[in-house]
């Protein structure tokens, strides 16, 4: 049974192999961003630990109908539903984010729990009749999906629960026993994720969840060839290192996005501007969907940085537990020293900050810049925080160009009431999504999702998609 929370109390919890708690002298402490409090402790792994959780995940225990997996992950949403305060509450206390954004957060995860649920009730089984050539027989073909032996599941920090969601729910929707290695920085919302599943009555040979050094758990876990599937989300760097060592065995990774959201001369100004605001903003711009880059026609470039340096006055920023606060801080304070030095590097470029730019701690106001040059460092890689820089361009060519033109291809999105120039942007962005006036990020939880280039391989998130990567298609033929 789930303890309960109890606000503001340091939270011991520990790591699980195959749901029994984790001995380890060696804790983990996590502090608040904020404030520097300590919100929990969690026990650390060992290389023993790793391969006693990768032999239990192996051995397996009683196989789960659909029902009984539909049931389990409904129960845990409901689970969820009963506590999502309590969740909300944690998320804020070891993220940083603001509580009306975990808030959210526990609202997405509980879609992909249920999304997850129903989908474990459906059969994609396909029949094929084999009479339909010359060289025909009378046989019909069937194909049905079975679980891989084990799924090994990393998850980032900027979305504590939603992330850990979208990656279990679909392995215990398809019967995949998998092993979470959830981010060092958020792992408290995690641990208690995976006690609500086995509080649902998850068997514990399902899950485990580990934390430790990288050389005794995640490099193990990665290279282990009997783990047949690895799913990562977080740097390009870790992720091509993964790619570079897992051996032979499914891979999917999502690396990050350099987002762009292009406001045309025709579109409507009040909805660009409050999609740049909510786009740049929410979850302290800690997205790969985030907008990263504001690509406005020129025409209407000054009306509509006026309007967005006004519109970002209504994001307050900070104590992340008050309702109030529309901005929290991001991860941690070298995040934010980061974020700080890449928009005096633009400002050292010739670009110029109309609001925003203050810095306290792991708290970074949110920032319009302009005049950013399409070289600036703040727009060809990915800046993780709450910053809007808008950049001119004569038209959709320009844009389609200049959007298309760093390395990475996750979410785009396009304001115009121009249908044509609406099709043209879906046609010629390279990128994973297209949205037409609405948010690069904007999906439900159900959909596909993943990008290209260096924004990943494979599909991340999207729970009909996810199911398909933590299964295989098996065929057999009868005589019919």
């Amino acid at each position: 049974m789930l303890d309960t929370f109890v606000p503001g109390k340091v939270k011991a919890l520990t790591g699980y192999i195959a749901g029994k708690p984790l001995a380890s002298a060696s804790l983990l402490e996590v502090r608040s961003p904020y404030d520097g409090r300590v919100a929990g402790t969690v026990t650390l792994a060992s290389r023993k630990d790793t391969e006693a959780a990768i032999e239990a995940g192996l051995k397996g225990g009683v196989k789960l109908t659909r029902y009984e997996r539909f049931a389990i992950l409904d129960k845990t949403r409901q689970l969820l539903e009963e506590r999502k305060e309590e969740f909300a509450e944690l998320i804020t206390s070891e993220s940083g984010l603001c509580i009306r954004e975990t808030r959210y957060e526990v609202g997405r995860a509980r879609d992909v729990l249920h999304f997850a649920a129903l989908e474990a009730l459906k059969d994609d089984g396909q029949i094929f009749s084999c009479d339909i050539s010359p060289q025909g027989k009378a046989r019909k073909i069937f194909t049905v999906r079975e679980p891989l032996s084990l799924a090994v599941a990393i998850t980032p920090f900027n979305h504590p629960l939603n992330q850990v969601a979208h990656k279990i729910a679909p392995a215990i929707a398809t019967g995949t026993p998998v092993i979470l290695k959830p981010s060092e920085k958020t792992p408290l919302t995690a641990i208690r994720l995976a006690e609500l599943l086995y509080e649902a009555g998850l068997p514990h040979y399902m899950l485990s969840v580990l934390l430790g050094p990288t050389a005794e758990v995640a490099e193990v876990l990665v290279t282990d060839p009997r783990v047949e599937l690895v799913s990562f989300t977080g740097s390009v760097a870790v992720g091509k290192h993964i790619a570079k060592n897992a051996g032979y065995k499914k891979v999917i990774l999502e690396l990050g996005g350099n987002d762009p959201l292009i406001v045309l001369e025709d579109a409507d100004m009040e909805l660009a501007v409050t999609l740049a605001a909510e786009g740049a903003y929410r979850n302290s711009g800690q997205r790969c969907t985030a907008v990263k880059r504001i690509l406005v026609q020129e025409s209407i470039h000054d009306e509509f940085v006026a309007k967005l340096v006004e519109k970002t006055k209504e994001y307050v920023t900070g104590d992340p537990a008050s309702p109030e606060t529309r901005v929290g801080t991001v991860i941690d304070e070298p995040a934010a020293i980061y974020l700080e030095d890449v928009v005096k590097k633009s400002v050292a470029q010739g670009a110029k900050v109309l609001i925003g730019g203050k810095r306290n701690g792991a708290q970074l106001e949110p920032t319009v810049i302009v005049n950013v040059p399409r070289d600036a460092q703040m727009v060809v890689q990915e800046s993780f925080g709450p910053l809007a820089p808008v950049m001119k361009v004569r038209d959709l060519d320009d844009a389609i160009a200049l959007a298309n033109s760093t390395a990475f291809g996750l979410s785009s999105g396009i304001v115009t009431n121009d249908m044509q120039k609406a099709i043209k942007a879906v046609k010629e962005l390279r990128m994973g999504t297209v949205n037409i006036n609405e948010v690069p990020g904007y999906r439900i939880e159900s959909s596909p999702f993943g990008g290209i280039k260096d924004s990943g391989l494979g599909i991340k998130e999207g729970v009909i998609e996810a199911m398909k990567c933590f299964t295989y298609v098996k065929t057999f033929s009868l005589p019919w």
